[in-house]
């Protein structure tokens, strides 16, 4: 992303609206920031930083952003622990792409509903088109190799129950970055047999560290990761800002 912040044609498409992205904002790229949005005619900003940077979210407060998620990141360090082993309740095997797009989109939005994520924060947001973000979301992994690196399948009693996203950020990092198991199949740790085979897929590429991330209350999937050896890494807020019309 160079500058401040990218515009997102997938929340174009999704939202009918001009959406700009700002990963990691700084106090020193704030005003750059909103200069961005101005020039581009953004509708909608999305925007993280870090929750040690309070000065900088009470700045975007001052400036009409709303808090709509706080982000908690994890990390495995890949080599100076053991790897746990697997229970194999599950088969787990590459997807298969042009064929188990269906049943990957079937189990996300099993999976998803009713998951509050920044968006669904939104009131401003259609409730349909936000649930659509994750399922969407799920199903272009699949397909595009810009969204993720591998896309890991669970078989359990001869179904597909679940599925996970892997890509690598850098060569040294590699992430877990969406994951979903068919609510039927909750419960059997099929979640935790994806941790473990995500660690060791990052480990295959050489990555020194693998990292996750979920909404702050999201505990469940907080306590798989400390029983697998992960621990508390970093923390974001997300906010969002509306221009123009839209935000009045």
């Amino acid at each position: 992303m160079d500058g401040p912040a990218c515009l997102s044609e997938i929340d174009k498409e999704r939202f009918g609206i001009r959406v700009a992205r700002a990963n990691r904002t700084s106090v020193g790229e704030f005003r750059e920031l909103l200069n961005f949005c101005e020039s581009n005619k953004v509708d909608l900003l999305i925007a993280r930083c870090d929750t040690n940077e309070l000065r900088l979210a009470q700045k975007m407060e001052s400036e009409g952003f709303f808090l709509t998620d706080t982000l908690i990141y994890y990390k495995f360090e890949l080599g100076k622990k053991e790897i746990p082993e697997d229970s194999g309740v599950a088969i787990l095997r590459p997807v298969r792409r042009g064929e188990d797009e269906p049943e990957v989109r079937k189990i996300a939005e099993g999976s998803f509903k009713g998951y509050f994520g920044h968006y669904h924060a939104d009131a401003r947001l259609d409730r349909k088109k936000c649930d659509e973000a994750y399922v969407s979301w799920a199903t272009r992994s699949c397909t595009m190799r810009d969204v993720a690196d591998a896309v890991i399948v669970a078989e359990h009693n001869g179904r597909m129950a679940g599925f996970a996203t892997l890509r690598l950020n850098s060569k040294e990092e590699g992430e877990g970055v969406l994951f979903g198991v068919a609510p039927e199949a909750q419960g059997l740790g099929i979640y935790r047999s994806f941790m473990i085979h995500g660690m060791r897929w990052c480990q295959e590429q050489s990555a020194r560290q693998m990292v996750v991330s979920t909404q702050i209350t999201n505990l469940a999937v907080q306590k798989v990761w400390c029983r697998v050896g992960f621990e508390p890494n970093q923390s974001l807020y997300t906010f969002h800002k509306w221009f123009g019309s839209e935000g009045e």
